[in-house]
């Protein structure tokens, strides 16, 4: 969306910010809230930056308080983390967990995951990757041998 038509963006959201800077969502809470979501999903600032349309330092400066985060921003990192922007203002009053797909992450995502899990959790994952490992090189094994007969 382009800044100048900021006034026939979405009167709705122009209501909701000032309601939100009537409530107790302060500048700082909701850069944290910003920052927060990144480094959750393990993505540089220069990524989120170029993904809503900002320059790095724009970005930073929001992450940091020093800038305030426009309706317009709200929800394209909405959309970009695929989540309301209530709730990326509200991050820390949502007291329900929400499922967990490990399967659309990316790698280093589904290992950061699995390092947050207990020993005994861990314990099992493993195993059950060593026992997967195994019965591949086994099928690998036997499909290689009687190809040979």
């Amino acid at each position: 969306m382009k800044q100048d038509n900021k006034e026939s963006y979405c009167v709705n959201c122009t209501i909701w910010l000032s309601l939100c800077r009537n409530s107790k969502v302060s500048i700082m809470s909701l850069s944290n809230n910003i920052k927060r979501l990144r480094e959750e999903k393990g993505i540089l600032q220069k990524e989120v930056a170029s993904v809503v349309g900002l320059g790095i330092s724009h970005y930073s400066k929001i992450e940091n308080g020093q800038r305030e985060a426009s309706v317009e921003l709200l929800d394209n990192l909405a959309k970009f983390y695929g989540i309301s922007i209530d709730q990326i203002v509200h991050m820390d009053s949502q007291v329900v967990p929400q499922e967990i797909t490990i399967e659309d992450k990316t790698t280093s995502e589904q290992v950061r995951l699995i390092a947050e899990l207990d020993e005994k959790d861990k314990s099992i994952i493993f195993g059950l990757i060593e026992t997967m490992l195994t019965k591949k090189k086994f099928k690998d094994f036997f499909n290689k041998n009687v190809a040979m007969l």
